[in-house]
């Protein structure tokens, strides 16, 4: 269809450790995809499995997206390929870890047993979320010194690798921010204590929260901006995408700056709802009970994007006609220009008489040759 949709086909050209990564989290989905009807253990009212299967959509798309992105980097290749490595080992120990206590019945996160497994469980999972966060701002920092494509996806990986960042940043203070809190007990699977120092949620405990999800409905909870900055890349590359099928039917999108433009509108709007889910869950506030500080804010981003979206699109398509206008003019004058060298090279154009009997002023016609009257013989003697 076109250059990006064929470098996103040709799977042979990806990173492989972090395809590697991502087969073994596809697997992961299939495999809790099914303990969710076979398993009935619950942790707070929600299935063991739950959390592996969100964990394993999550790192097959975000694994996927840099497993295709790398290739593409130009500098430093061996680094970059070295970070990959890196970022696949990380999430196979961490999204493993998870796996494997949803096999046990208890939790992966928070939790401070004294059970021995779960002890050096926790600081391997620990170090793991650092390789994580420490190999996507490597990669980040290197989009910024090189182009991937045009301007549009250039600067939507850039923008997209930037939110997922600043999400995984903000969920490594998830702790900090609310185990001020201390710590409470809780039961396992079997209905053995279990003691969790921190959570999710900002002001409310976790549990008890949205279908599928678990978001806190009765606070804050920092999973959601999270969610955003790091899925946000997706948005991006899917965008571009459809700018550029767009662009062969439309033709004022076939412009790379206004495509980039366009991609630049979707990342001001998403930035905008990272920035205020963030702010959201800091003071406490379930995502879905938002105060009017919180929709007079969602109000104002929409308003914004909705306008710069529609001055692209006016920019673009009255560009488009002008150019439409001066194509015309020019063809014209083209025309203009050939139909008055045919009429000079026309038969006659240039002997015709004037009606007073003499050739036109100017004219190049021919002069009769007049040949002078023979003498008469003269006669003999």
């Amino acid at each position: 269809m076109n250059r990006l949709g064929d470098q996103l086909s040709d799977v042979r050209l990806w990173h492989r450790p972090l395809m590697i990564m991502t087969a073994a989290m596809s697997a992961l989905v299939v495999v809790a995809s099914v303990g969710l009807f076979v398993d009935g253990r619950e942790l707070m009212h929600q299935s063991v499995w739950a959390k592996p299967l969100k964990f394993g959509v999550s790192f097959v798309m975000y694994g996927a997206t840099l497993a295709w992105l790398i290739p593409k980097l130009r500098r430093a290749r061996r680094t970059m390929r070295a970070v990959g490595t890196v970022f696949a080992v990380a999430g196979l120990i961490d999204v493993g870890f998870i796996a494997v206590q949803a096999a046990r019945g208890t939790y992966s996160h928070f939790n401070a047993s004294t059970d021995p497994f779960d002890r050096i469980g926790q600081q391997i999972f620990s170090t793991g979320v650092f390789g994580l966060f420490g190999a996507s701002l490597v990669v980040a920092v290197m989009l910024l010194f090189q182009r991937v494509g045009d301007a549009a996806l250039t600067w939507s990986l850039r923008a997209g690798l930037g939110l997922a960042v600043l999400g995984m940043a903000l969920a490594s203070f998830i702790t900090g921010w609310t185990s001020s809190a201390g710590s409470r007990t809780v039961e396992d699977a079997y209905g053995n204590p279990v003691p969790l120092v921190g959570g999710h949620g900002v002001g409310t405990p976790d549990g008890g929260g949205m279908p599928i999800t678990n978001w806190s409905t009765t606070g804050g909870d920092l999973r959601v901006p999270h969610f955003i900055g790091l899925h946000s890349i997706q948005l991006f590359v899917l965008t571009v995408l459809a700018l550029t099928f767009f662009a062969a039917r439309i033709g004022w999108l076939r412009h790379e700056r206004v495509r980039a433009q366009l991609a630049g509108v979707v990342i001001l709007g998403c930035s905008s709802l990272f920035a205020i889910t963030a702010w959201q869950a800091l003071r406490g506030q379930s995502l879905i009970h938002p105060d009017a500080a919180t929709w007079t804010a969602l109000a104002v981003a929409a308003v914004m994007t909705a306008l710069t979206a529609g001055l692209v699109v006016m920019v673009a398509h009255r560009n488009q006609l002008a150019l439409r206008a001066e194509a015309t003019r020019r063809s014209e004058r083209v025309r203009r220009n050939r139909a008055a060298r045919h009429d000079d090279r026309a038969p006659g154009s240039e002997t015709a008489p004037t009606g007073d009997g003499h050739a036109p002023v100017g004219s190049r016609q021919a002069v009769p040759h007049h040949r002078p009257a023979s003498t008469p013989p003269r006669p003999s003697a």
